[in-house]
């Protein structure tokens, strides 16, 4: 009887544990693919940094919660000579289910610019 009251908690725990890492890889795999897909948005010709970072917050907020759009930047970058927009994603990384702050995730998008 103890010893399965002792295993049941450990086995406990580590399912725990496992799901919350599962949960914290989903929030982090989704704001990078929102993040590259505002990117992607505001690097079409006619389209500038403003918008990639509305398409991202909006992106964002249906797919997780308004709470992970809150610190959403964008601008252009130019590295090895070519012009790219680039979209920085700060969001808390969920310490219990999607509730509390375990820290920061700071994630980025880029995409190449296209030139009208």
């Amino acid at each position: 009887m103890v010893d399965f009251a002792l295993i049941g908690g450990l086995v406990t725990v580590v399912f725990v544990s496992v799901l919350q890492l599962t949960l914290v890889l989903h929030v982090r795999n989704t704001l990078v693919d929102c993040a590259s897909e505002g990117a992607r948005y505001g690097a079409l010709a006619g389209n500038d940094p403003a918008d990639a970072a509305s398409r991202t917050r909006a992106l964002l907020s249906q797919s997780l919660s308004a709470r992970f759009s809150q610190d959403v930047s964008a601008a252009r970058v130019h590295r090895d000579g070519l012009e790219l927009v680039e979209v920085e994603v700060h969001a808390p990384r969920p310490l219990i289910g999607l509730i509390g702050s375990g820290g920061s995730l700071t994630i980025h998008g880029h995409a190449l610019a296209e030139v009208p």
